[in-house]
Formats: C-alpha cells, sequence, structure tokens
C-alpha cells in the first residue's frame, strides 16, 4: 500500500470538525464518494484517506477478531439490573477494541472486524421468546433496556470531550425482533401508542442521553415503509424530533429488500436513491455503486450523496483517524489490555451477577465436601453454550463442570457424561451411582438452536424456535436422573426463556446461567456451592407455555411481556431468589420522589435488586398494567438495612393518545416497591399512592 499523505488540510486538527470535513468531501469525486459509502470503503491515496471497513461488532465483547475477553451474551447482562457494571463491561470492550484497532493499523490490517464503528448494541425488544436473536438484547422492557443501553454505549464511546473511543450503533431501528425468516420481507404494523410506548423510548434514550453516534435500520418495513428508507424513522423521528447528529447505517444488504422483497422500489438504482435521500448514510452490501447510476437518472444529486459522505467522515475525524496518535488518548491503550486479568475478573462477576436462582428446595448451597457428585447433560462441557453468538476467542473457556471440579474436595469422586445428545433423538442414560449425593444436571439450549437468520437447527428455518420445551430428550433425561432418588439440581444455559412447567417436578434447584461467557463454568459454581449469593432477575417472562404467546408476527403489544399479559406466566419479569431474605419498609411517596427502606433480614450477605413499579395508571386510554420505573442494585450485609431514594420524572406517568402522543393523566397512581413485580408474593413489595396533577 503506497504511503499515505499527511499534509491536507483535513489533517489539520487546529481546523474545527466542519472545515476538515468540507475540505476532504469537497475534494472527491462523485465516484470517490459514492465508493466511501460503503461499509468496506477502499482508500483515496490521492487524498490521504486510507482504506476502513466500518463493519464491527462487540455485542458482549469484541468479536469475531481473534482472542478478547468474552462476556456474558447480551441478555445475561441484562439480568445483572446492574447500569454501573454495564458501563464497566462496555468500557472494558472498548479498551480491548481500541487496542486491537491500532494493533492492526500497525501492521497495515484494515480488514473487517478490526475497526473502531460498532455495531451494538442490539436493543431491540424481546417481544416473544421464539425469536433467535432474543439473546442478543436486554429484554423485553423498554425502560431496562434504555438503561442498560444507554450506559452500554457510554461506556463504548468514552468522555473524551474532543474524541470519541468507538462508536456505539443502537440497531435494529426500529420495530424490530422476528420471525427471523421472514424478516426480508414482512411489514412491522404497529398502532401509534406502542411505537411510542415500547418500540422506540430506548432508542431516543441511546441517541439523547448517551449520544451514540450511529443507528443501524431493520430489514423489516415499519408501517408499510422499509426501515433503511424510511422518512418517518430517519428524518422526521430521528433526525428531526430527537436531534439526531450522527450517520445511520443499514443492516447487511438490506437496501436490495427494497425491490425484491418489500416490492418498493422497482430497481438497484431506485433503492439506493430512496435509502440515501431518506437519510440511510452507509451500505452495509453492495447497492450504493448503483447511486452513480441513479444521478444520471436523475434520482438523486451528487449534493444529496455529499451529506451522507459528510457524516461519515465526521465520524472518522471524530474518532482521531485522522489526527496523530499522540493526540488522541485512547491510542495510548497497550496491546496487552486484552484478555487482561482485570477484564477476566469482571467477566467473572457480570457472569456471577448474571445467575438467576428460580428454585430451591433447600438444597442449594451446596457442600464442597460431598463424596460422590455426577454432572450431566449435553452443556456440561460445552464451551459452544459459553459463548453465544457474536463473539471473541478465549483460550481459557471455563466450563461448568470445570468449575464444579475446581470447587469439590480432594476427598469427592466426580462423574460426568452428556446423558444425551443436545436435541438429536438418541439413547438417553440417566443412571448415577447409588452413593451420588448429589445430581447436577447441565441443560439448555446453544447457539445451534437459537439465533440470527440461517440454518439454525429444531428452528423454522431461519434460527426462531418452534418449540419453546427443552430440546430433544433432555427432559427424558431429567425424569431419568430423578428417578433415581437422588437431589438434582438443574443448570439451563440458554439465551432465552425455556417452557419450565414440565420441568419443575423433577428438579430440587434451577439455576438459570443464560450464556454466561468465558468465566461461566466458574460463576455457576460460585453460586452452587455459596461462594456468591445469587441475584440475578429475569429481563424476560418464563411464560407456561406457548397457548399464552400472541401469534408471532402480530406486533401489537397486547398479552404480550409482564407489561400488557393478563395470564399468570410461570415466572414474572423481575423474578430471581437469594440465599438471604430482604424486607420493605417505611415507604414513602412525596410527589415524585419515592423513598423506602430495605433489610437484609437473612443470615447471608447478599445483593438484592430494588425494582419500583408504576401501575394503576387513571387515563382513559389503554396503558401497560404496570411498567419498571426504576431499579437498583445493592448489596446488604446480613441483618443491614439501607435506605434509598428514587427521583422519578413526570414523563414516566405518561399515558398515550391514539397518535403517540405523550400526556400526563390526573388522578391516583400506585407506586410499589419491592424485590420484584407487586404481584409476585416472593417480592416482599410495599405499595403507596401517588395522587397527580394532569397536563
Amino acid at each position: 500500500m503506497p504511503k499515505m499523505k499527511t499534509n491536507h488540510v483535513w489533517y489539520d486538527s487546529t481546523l474545527s470538525v466542519d472545515e476538515r470535513v468540507e475540505a476532504l468531501v469537497g475534494a472527491m469525486t462523485l465516484r470517490e464518494k459514492i465508493a466511501q459509502t460503503l461499509h468496506e470503503a477502499p482508500p483515496i491515496p490521492r487524498l490521504g484517506v486510507p482504506a476502513y471497513n466500518w463493519w464491527n461488532e462487540c455485542l458482549h465483547g469484541v468479536a469475531r477478531a481473534g482472542h478478547a475477553t468474552v462476556f456474558p451474551q447480551a441478555i445475561g447482562m441484562a439480568a445483572t439490573f446492574n447500569q454501573k457494571l454495564m458501563f464497566k463491561t462496555a468500557t472494558a470492550i472498548s479498551d480491548e477494541a481500541r487496542a486491537k484497532y491500532h494493533q492492526a493499523v500497525k501492521q497495515e490490517n484494515r480488514k473487517i472486524y478490526f475497526g473502531l464503528t460498532y455495531w451494538t448494541p442490539n436493543i431491540n425488544i424481546f417481544r416473544d421468546p421464539r425469536w433467535g436473536r432474543g439473546q442478543e438484547t436486554y429484554g423485553e422492557c423498554p425502560y431496562l433496556t434504555a438503561r442498560l443501553g444507554v450506559a452500554f454505549c457510554k461506556g463504548l464511546q468514552g468522555n473524551d470531550p474532543t474524541y470519541l473511543k468507538l462508536v456505539a450503533t443502537p440497531k435494529h431501528f426500529a420495530v424490530h425482533s422476528g420471525p427471523e425468516p421472514l424478516r426480508h420481507e414482512f411489514d412491522a404494523i404497529v398502532n401509534q401508542r406502542d411505537l411510542h410506548e415500547t418500540y422506540l423510548p430506548h432508542f431516543k434514550a441511546c441517541i439523547q442521553e448517551a449520544g451514540a453516534w450511529s443507528v443501524m435500520g431493520a430489514y423489516n418495513r415499519t408501517l408499510g415503509e422499509p426501515c433503511c428508507g424510511s422518512q418517518t424513522l430517519l428524518q422526521k423521528i430521528l433526525r428531526d424530533d430527537w436531534g439526531f447528529k450522527g450517520y445511520v447505517v443499514s443492516d447487511c444488504w438490506a437496501i436490495k429488500d427494497f425491490h425484491e422483497h418489500h416490492k418498493i422500489t422497482s430497481s438497484p438504482a431506485e433503492s439506493a436513491s430512496m435509502a440515501v435521500k431518506n437519510g440511510c448514510d452507509l451500505n452495509c452490501g453492495n447497492m450504493y455503486p448503483h447511486l452513480l447510476d441513479a444521478v444520471t437518472q436523475g434520482l438523486i444529486t451528487g449534493e444529496e450523496i455529499a451529506v451522507s459522505v459528510k457524516r461519515l467522515f465526521e465520524a472518522r475525524i471524530r474518532l482521531g483517524m485522522f489526527d496523530p496518535e499522540s493526540k488522541v488518548p485512547y491510542a495510548a491503550i497497550p496491546a496487552d489490555v486484552v484478555r487482561c486479568a482485570k477484564h477476566v475478573d469482571l467477566a467473572l462477576q457480570m457472569a456471577r451477577e448474571s445467575m438467576v436462582l428460580l428454585k430451591n428446595s433447600g438444597i442449594l448451597p451446596l457442600s464442597k465436601e460431598l463424596n460422590e457428585v455426577a454432572v450431566i447433560g449435553p452443556n456440561a462441557s460445552n464451551d459452544v453454550a459459553l459463548y453465544a453468538n457474536y463473539c471473541g476467542l478465549s483460550p481459557q473457556m471455563v466450563t461448568p463442570l470445570d468449575g464444579i471440579v475446581g470447587k469439590l474436595s480432594v476427598g469427592s469422586q466426580i462423574t460426568s457424561r452428556e446423558g444425551c445428545d443436545l436435541y438429536r433423538d438418541g439413547p438417553v442414560n440417566g443412571r448415577v451411582k447409588p452413593k451420588t449425593d448429589v445430581v447436577i444436571a447441565v441443560l439448555g439450549n446453544t447457539t445451534e438452536l437459537e439465533g440470527e437468520e440461517g440454518g439454525v437447527a429444531l428452528s423454522d428455518g431461519g434460527g426462531d424456535r418452534v418449540q419453546i420445551g427443552l430440546p430433544g430428550r433432555q427432559l427424558d433425561l431429567l425424569k431419568a436422573l430423578h428417578a433415581n432418588g437422588k437431589p438434582v439440581v438443574l443448570v439451563l444455559l440458554s439465551g432465552s426463556a425455556i417452557d419450565l412447567a414440565e420441568v419443575e417436578p423433577y428438579c430440587d434447584a434451577i439455576l438459570y446461567a443464560w450464556y454466561p461467557g468465558e468465566q461461566g463454568g466458574a460463576a455457576i459454581a460460585d453460586v452452587l456451592f455459596g461462594d456468591y449469593n445469587p441475584a440475578g432477575r429475569l429481563p424476560v417472562t418464563f411464560v407456561k407455555s406457548m397457548s399464552q404467546l400472541p401469534d408471532f408476527c402480530n406486533y401489537s403489544m397486547k398479552g404480550r411481556t409482564y407489561r400488557f399479559m393478563k395470564k399468570k406466566p410461570l415466572y414474572r419479569f423481575g423474578y430471581g431468589l437469594s440465599y438471604t431474605r430482604f424486607a420493605y419498609r417505611k415507604l414513602t411517596v412525596k410527589g415524585l420522589k419515592v423513598m423506602v427502606e430495605v433489610k437484609n433480614s437473612g443470615k447471608r450477605d447478599g445483593d438484592e435488586v430494588v425494582q419500583v413499579y408504576l401501575s394503576n395508571n387513571p387515563a382513559r386510554v389503554p396503558t401497560p398494567l404496570k411498567q419498571l420505573v426504576a431499579f437498583k442494585r445493592i448489596h446488604l450485609k446480613a441483618g443491614r438495612a439501607k435506605a434509598l431514594t428514587f427521583n422519578l420524572k413526570r414523563k414516566q406517568l405518561a399515558a398515550y393518545d391514539s397518535k403517540g402522543t405523550p400526556f400526563v393523566a390526573p388522578g391516583d397512581y400506585t407506586i410499589s416497591v419491592g424485590g420484584g413485580q407487586p404481584d409476585d408474593p416472593a417480592s416482599g413489595a410495599v405499595s403507596a399512592t401517588l395522587n397527580v396533577s394532569g397536563d
């Protein structure tokens, strides 16, 4: 590659960003501008512009770029209900991303996955457990998703007043959550109330609070417009209403769907021009070269294309790509930060905090001096179930079996086997030795069974699950293990809810571990043997069966998620057990200030996730049955109490009319505070009335 000239005016950091961008883009030919709108942007040697690949991933660690710290999958991180930990994790990920980028540039490696513009987080609402990509999200609640999404975006982009550390890209904008096989063609029909109340607020928070510099559009249409070319979404809402200043990127090869599947346009030139004119600046794919034809046909002007190119180069300049490394603080992050001890410890902490204890008859925690333990199941030593999708690589993946072996006394016997195949039909071996003290069954899913569009087993041909029970013959295995008459502890690895109605009778405890990352096995063992007191909470509702679910293709929120579901689920959103007990008292509501005292009334130190819910909205329009409006994860020593204050915002009381306009209705609202939802007997929730004057 020829050496790039750096004496151009756009390399002058004493000039404003706007001046540099105007000079650079103004010096380009039309063909050069168009080439820069592709995710694999070529170099322009005469202008000193190096090649750059905009496609990079870091859903739960830097992905697809060699070794990196592998944190728990996004849905597991959501189960921590811990904004501070999410920020710390994103900061660690962005440290590793920066280190990788600068090392790659030194090696003249400007290929995919080693850049600074990251297509994460996935903040779509996980509205149906069948969706294969739900594991990539922060669950079903717009408020929880917003708080965690804001923390993650801030951690990625840094806080330097001049330079972006990375670019965060909340996706997929908007109203997108399956079915996967139909994503290139379906139209997500929603009313304005659901759109503004459920599908948009977390995107708005990431833009306005975290300053996310990029947004990725969705494959599907929303209310008739293809999302990557939607004037409503990309211009009116994103830029005009929310004040977004960054750039929009298409989902990969989504632009060709305009004419091939959505049938909105009739040619590649029409599709490309429609996307750019409506605000989609960057094309992941190969449609934007057709912009040259579009200009010739009078479908778009060079000036309109230049608007997108300027947005793209503003991002590159703000990332410091045209400045000396000595001026960019993030360029000094050393290569040895990747998988450093601090980050591995952080992955362990995140995994520990993500663990959700769903059932415990009293068998947990286990003694480390058991004489004989059987560890049975297809996920016991399966590191695929640790990685999840969009992942990096670690040389030290700790499986559940590894973690359990590391806890038990040297005088303990351990036996282990798969017991059955993960999902295929075949023999089941559930026999254990008569002297076995406890059976630990490690079952569930992997990304072989749920994920993105593609050939995923037991799926609908796309990546979504066609059934939500235990795959294959795993239930038969669990029944056989239970028939031995020994205590059975069930550990489940999964990226989504599993129907546990049939499962519960055959085990004495259930620990939900998600896809827990490289330290997952160590975290599981810490919980099972009492070195860590679990406090994870469900970021999704666990239904009793698929019969409780509306049609997958129906995007109405009626009957979906804890906010609108009237049927009693098996496990509620926000649910999770502990090895200790917490009591709530002294709830006081003064205006929008909510005060409460929480006491650890048990005998073990532990974390509690304090959850504040709003219900009984007096508005004369449909409103959520209840909704989370605040939460905080706290640590309390046994016998200690802590006073907490939550300052709500008036906009959190809003209902939405049929046009999607928010308003606050006068009257009495109910505020409930506890360790879960107000109608969950295990939450210990206390309630008070909030009287509000209307708009």
